[in-house]
């Protein structure tokens, strides 16, 4: 199933069970996958058009008045070109908002660079009070969405809209703000988010065959990090490298960095070298940005050589 049908799924069994739930698009529901829902939920679900910051701030609005809204378009347009509604409206003001930025990153492939939020979480991970969430798959996001829903407090979920590998098993158990052990390992530690999570099991099970065990940890909640799971896999192992589709600038890696630096560790970075994205096919954008498993692997094994 691809994810924006999970979410459309999720958002319709939520907005069934609670009616304060109100789901805002900025002329993008279709490119969501939530366009089916107007028809079930047609007094609260709002088209906002390409105006983006009038959503985040109508969204901010209901909020005050005790509803629960939930606001969707393409990354790029739901966190840098709304941060200052985000950061006053919603955040500053402590509204109980839930954003959704579809298509991060090398997802967006067509779109080509305008679209393709490799800065997403930067933009906003230093905003006060923001958790910053990151599904892996259709399991975990099914396994999410009533978590985030009753979750008191602004989030912002950075999802890919199409089908992407399962890691999970049905009937994972979900925390927000746990990090999950999806492999362990001795001798370097992978701490890895979204697409960039089934590479990095991908170069895990080929470097194993070198001899060489890797810890692989999803992180699917950035802010705020995990700080026990971090410091004690990365202490375990003595070595890490992050894995993320997003810049290594103000992403996975600099929050990795920052629970790390009162317990320095070397910490190793695959993401995007500090650069926009372009037009292409996932599998050529992953090559050409150096987000797959053949590009983990490698850095793994370079890390490894300077332990």
């Amino acid at each position: 199933m691809e994810m924006r049908a999970m979410y459309a799924q999720c958002l319709a069994e939520l907005m069934e069970r609670d009616e304060k739930l109100i789901l805002l698009d900025a002329d993008l529901s279709k490119a969501c996958g939530t366009f089916s829902l107007r028809k079930r939920f047609p007094d609260r679900i709002y088209d906002c058009g390409v105006a983006e910051q009038n959503m985040i701030s109508i969204a901010a609005g209901l909020a005050s008045y005790g509803y629960k809204p939930w606001a969707e378009s393409f990354a790029p347009f739901a966190t840098r070109r709304v941060c200052d509604q985000i950061a006053i409206s919603v955040c500053y003001a402590k509204q109980n908002v839930k954003i959704v930025g579809t298509d991060p990153g090398i997802a967006a492939e067509l779109n080509g660079g305008t679209h393709m939020s490799l800065e997403d979480m930067g933009t906003v991970r230093s905003i006060p009070g923001l958790v910053v969430f990151e599904p892996t798959d259709t399991v975990q996001l099914k396994a999410a969405m009533p978590v985030l829903h009753a979750y008191e407090g602004p989030v912002y979920m950075r999802m890919n809209r199409k089908e992407f590998p399962t890691v999970f098993p049905e009937g994972y158990r979900f925390d927000l703000f746990k990090a999950d052990i999806l492999r362990a390992g001795t001798d370097v530690t992978i701490f890895a988010a979204g697409l960039m999570v089934s590479e990095s099991l991908k170069a895990a099970e080929a470097l194993a065959a070198e001899g060489i065990s890797c810890e692989v940890i999803n992180v699917h909640t950035v802010k705020p990090m995990d700080r026990e799971t971090v410091l004690a896999s990365a202490h375990k192992t003595g070595l890490a490298v992050t894995a993320e589709n997003h810049n290594v600038i103000g992403g996975l890696h600099s929050a990795v960095l920052e629970t790390l630096a009162h317990h320095p560790v070397p910490v190793w970075a695959v993401g995007a070298q500090d650069r926009f994205g372009e037009v292409g096919k996932l599998p050529y954008l992953k090559e050409a940005l150096g987000l797959n498993a053949d590009r983990v692997a490698a850095t793994v094994r370079e890390a490894i050589r300077t332990k």
